[in-house]
């Protein structure tokens, strides 16, 4: 059975792995964030289907899910956080 990892993420720890991102640049970062996020459905749906037809591990289905809803969940809440950067941007006086 395979565990879902807990993440705690430090401004210190997020500051690193922005530095080690190959383009450097906030939108390219973002795709891929976005990329993976997407893969991780894909993984999903491939495990919910080989468990619906009897050729996989339950197990791994469940823990796949988890991560896929894990990882919408963490997308939804970055995509949230820049909805109200941009409006606290777009509200300051000139």
């Amino acid at each position: 059975m395979t565990e879902i990892p807990s993440i705690t993420v430090t401004p210190s720890t997020a500051a690193r792995a922005y530095a080690r991102t190959e383009a450097g640049d906030f939108g390219t970062t973002l795709q891929k964030a976005m990329e993976t996020a997407v893969d991780a459905g894909h993984q999903a749906d491939t495990q919910a289907a080989k468990a619906l037809t009897g050729s996989g591990n339950l197990t791994d289905a469940i823990t796949a899910l988890s991560r896929a809803e894990l990882t919408l969940q963490t997308a939804t809440a970055i995509r949230d956080r820049m909805v109200q950067a941009y409006q606290d941007i777009v509200k300051m006086p000139i």
